[in-house]
């Protein structure tokens, strides 16, 4: 666990919040906080601002590691997937989290329906030109998941051509794991009855009109061939090397300092140092000292 964490948590959400065999996604308490021992939303926004400076820093190291003319860092890189049904917060941890570090480090990607040019090619040609370069911190605002939990949900695909796709995600992902990318998964749980209180506010605030999109109250009629889809993707691409880590989500605060902490774990196991100077320090010292 990360050491500056000790204090907040009970127990490491690393392990807690990791898929693993047996995984039931119906078990989950959406409103629970597993391992926090925070107790009160004011202590996690404690614990929470007190993460922000490590997490700058470890993605500043990061960034400057590849930029430097002797990359230490071996080309390292993170992916941070996000996936979740509607309103569960995903732009929250975009906003709260991620927007904590510098953003030229960052590379956001919010997958939209496939274009027709995308639909020309397979699923997965789109997110290839998408994943994070070395020194970059990757987000993934939906992902290639969709294709199969909407292609499922909807039948727009045979069910074998969506069993096949659970395994070309495995690859791909492994491909990326062993081209030094940190892949970090994120299935963001709400309850239904959250996801109808959350749009219905947006439906009470004109500052939040523009969030509301009718087609979710048509998905919502869905959401327990949602949570079927859920499962079976889980159970399929959870891996050693990308493990897939179920948040509750019921608690926005919660889950906002659950992704850091893993984005946080993620960055600490990559053991970087800052780069050496590529140019004599004294050398240059000496020289600026003349001008």
């Amino acid at each position: 666990m990360s050491g500056l964490d000790h204090k907040f948590w009970d127990s490491d959400p690393i392990e807690t919040l990791r898929v693993g065999p047996g995984f039931r996604l119906a078990a989950v308490d959406p409103d629970a906080t597993p391992g926090f021992d925070g107790v009160a939303k004011k202590n996690a926004d404690k614990a929470l601002a007190s993460g922000v400076g490590l997490l700058d820093s470890l993605q500043e190291k990061l960034y400057a590691n590849s930029r430097a003319a002797a990359d230490d860092g071996g080309g390292r890189k993170v992916l941070l997937v996000l996936q979740a049904m509607d309103t569960a917060g995903k732009g929250g941890i975009v906003r709260h989290v991620v927007g904590s570090v510098d953003p030229q480090g960052v590379r956001l990607t919010a997958f939209k329906a496939p274009t027709a040019e995308e639909r020309a090619h397979d699923f997965l040609w789109r997110v290839r030109s998408r994943v994070p370069g070395p020194g970059l911190i990757g987000v993934f605002d939906r992902s290639h998941y969709e294709d199969v939990l909407i292609a499922r949900v909807h039948e727009l695909a045979p069910a074998e051509e969506i069993e096949a796709r659970y395994g070309q995600i495995r690859q791909f992902e492994q491909d990326l794991v062993d081209d030094g990318t940190t892949i970090i998964k994120v299935m963001l749980q709400i309850s239904s009855a959250d996801q109808k209180e959350r749009l219905l506010e947006r439906l009470e605030r004109p500052d939040k009109y523009w969030k509301y999109n009718p087609a979710d109250v048509d998905e919502r009629m869905r959401w327990a061939d949602y949570q079927a889809a859920y499962q079976l993707a889980l159970e399929r691409t959870s891996t050693p090397d990308a493990p897939w880590f179920v948040v509750p989500a019921g608690k926005k605060w919660y889950a906002r300092l659950a992704v850091q902490h893993l984005l946080i774990d993620a960055l600490e196991r990559l053991n970087l140092d800052w780069p050496p100077a590529a140019f004599d320090v004294d050398a240059e010292k000496a020289r600026l000292a003349a001008t």
